[in-house]
């Protein structure tokens, strides 16, 4: 494709910061990894530490292996269940990457179903289901009765072209829970799908200082250009105070640590030294009828430090062609469309005890690890501490464009609807709908030059 700058676009690149544009591959700074096949997400950080490695190998293999139900010969393997969404980590973060919705013929392994009623627990999180919690369980152990059966229909909701005459058509999921075996649920019943994250590169995430982010936030908009970047302030459990949320699709997770105990208990029904209480609730104990459970938590705190451990050193994937020019022009467009108003192209870490080749790193991971109002279509009506239910994390685009090769699948946004990058875009509202709309009214050349540019990071 031949490269021709419009005027603006000239004086654009005239006027853009050395540096910024283009030239530099390395995603993670000095952590990144050259690799782009099918093991580009899991691999550990560039210069990790002999003692980190050590930490990163066990982690790995706790991260990677099914649990299975206590008791068993397998001990410090044993305590799965007794209700769950998964076996292991890896099942829904396949080889560290995105998870993808189920078709209408397929379980839900890879997505989750969170669950609340309307109005606010003690911390001003999510209030759970009295019998159901905070998360479905879609799997159970042998003679035990699953949560309930999800189904989902996917319904095309809109079609239409760009002005060359291309045409594109986007899709919206709608789940449906049925056969609920612990009674069925009131009808405010509030539900909000999601898809496994990526989880590569979130060492560097979590190393950003909270001031730099804080310092990103205009919840009122007081610049006027219409972005209202929003930190979510969130409950930490081990601290027992509200602290800036980083992690998952609303940002209500503070740290790893707590990412990581969440998840077991709440994805594999492992109990921790974070979350050491009951992973099924009063009245499903009793209809179980009987304790699955060891007398101390199934993950102790080395197991849980070393899958931390695992999550903070796996190395995000360099970027690819840096100097080609559509993707120089690409990413040019993707600053003009104001995409980097929130999906912040370059972060600073901050020094991380016990984890040196973390600190210091200019990253680009492409967010600001703020919420932003995304709209009615993609709401899910959920609201998460202080994100409202038209609220979501910016998600990080660094190994984007690998993604298909990694995991197979090109489905974004929040509940895999969209089935390729021009949707994502396209299904962009609230704070981004001006950037959508201009992206609406692209050139073809522009638009495959801005889609490029996406694929190279």
């Amino acid at each position: 494709m031949k490269l021709r700058l419009s005027p603006l676009l000239t004086i654009f690149a005239l006027s853009f910061p050395i540096g910024a544009l283009a030239g530099d591959a390395r995603s993670g700074g000095d952590t990144t990894v050259f690799l782009t096949g099918k093991s580009a997400f899991e691999r550990p950080l560039a210069n990790i530490t002999r003692e980190n490695r050590r930490g990163f190998t066990i982690g790995n293999s706790f991260f990677n292996q099914n649990w299975i139900s206590a008791p068993a010969s397998t001990k410090g393997r044993d305590g799965l269940g007794p209700l769950f969404n998964a076996r292991s980590c890896s099942s829904c973060h396949v080889q560290d990457g995105r998870g993808r919705p189920p078709t209408e013929t397929e379980s839900s392994v890879g997505l989750l179903i969170r669950l609340s009623l309307p109005g606010t627990n003690p911390h001003g999180g999510p209030r759970p289901h009295p019998v159901y919690g905070a998360q479905l369980q879609a799997l159970a152990l042998p003679d035990v009765e699953p949560e309930a059966k999800v189904e989902v229909k996917w319904n095309e909701v809109e079609t239409g072209a760009f002005p060359d005459g291309e045409t594109f058509s986007l899709r919206r999921p709608e789940f449906t829970l049925r056969d609920f075996a612990y009674g069925t649920p009131e009808e405010e019943l509030l539900q909000s799908p999601r898809v496994a994250p990526a989880v590569f590169g979130l060492g560097l995430l979590e190393a950003i200082p909270e001031t730099d982010i804080l310092k990103a936030a205009d919840p009122d908009d007081e610049d006027g250009d219409g972005i209202s970047g929003k930190a979510n302030f969130v409950w930490d459990e081990k601290h027992q105070s509200k602290r800036l949320g980083r992690f998952g699709w609303k940002a209500n997770q503070p740290d790893l640590h707590q990412q990581s105990a969440s998840a077991f208990h709440g994805d594999i029904g492992i109990r921790t030294e974070l979350f050491p209480g009951d992973t099924v609730t009063v009245s499903q104990r009793e209809k179980i009828g009987k304790d699955l459970h060891e007398p101390e938590p199934e993950a102790d705190a080395r197991v849980l430090e070393r899958v931390t451990t695992y999550l903070r050193c796996l190395a995000p994937p360099a970027r690819r062609d840096v100097n080609d020019p559509v993707n120089l022009r690409g990413e040019q467009l993707f600053h003009e469309l104001n995409c980097a108003k929130c999906h912040v192209p370059t972060n600073q870490t901050g020094e991380v005890e016990g984890f040196v080749e973390l600190s210091g790193q200019t990253i680009h991971a492409y967010t600001d690890l703020l919420l932003h109002d995304m709209g009615e279509g993609l709401a899910d009506g959920r609201p998460d501490f202080d994100a409202s239910g038209r609220e979501w994390r910016t998600t990080p685009l660094w190994g984007i464009g690998l993604q298909e090769t990694v995991n197979g699948h090109t489905f974004f946004l929040h509940d895999g609807r969209a089935r390729n990058l021009t949707e994502a875009i396209l299904w962009h509202a609230g704070e981004a709908k001006e950037s959508a709309k201009t992206f609406r009214k692209l050139s073809k050349e522009d638009r495959e030059a801005l889609l490029k540019f996406l694929n190279s990071l």
